[in-house]
């Protein structure tokens, strides 16, 4: 999904080498208010009882509507091409504590 400038023009992107390089999550804890979504990526090592946050995400409702509607259309394409992610149980089915994925 290309992102466009507010006068429909393709936005020039810049991208130090270190953001570039991005950093490796396995969890990530969603958390919300009503006028803002945190989504903490975290990395838990296994036989590890503590983890630390590497990252935090503060956006907006609107923003992350539609950061959740250009995942779910990059994970189907993605899914279209290189076949299902055996990703187990769907959030709803997990215990309670939905607010943690792993």
């Amino acid at each position: 999904m290309e992102e466009k400038a507010p006068e429909g023009q393709p936005l020039p992107i810049e991208i130090d080498e270190a953001t570039a390089r991005g950093i490796y999550t396995n969890l990530a804890v969603i958390t919300h208010n009503e006028t803002e979504f945190v989504l903490d990526f975290l990395f838990l090592q296994p036989q590890n009882p503590k983890a630390k946050v590497l990252t935090r995400l503060v956006s907006s409702p609107v923003h992350a509507k539609r950061f959740l509607w250009a995942l779910k259309d990059n994970i189907e394409k993605f899914e279209a091409r290189f076949g299902p992610i055996p990703a187990g149980q769907t959030p709803s089915d997990k215990p309670s504590s939905a607010n943690v994925y792993q």
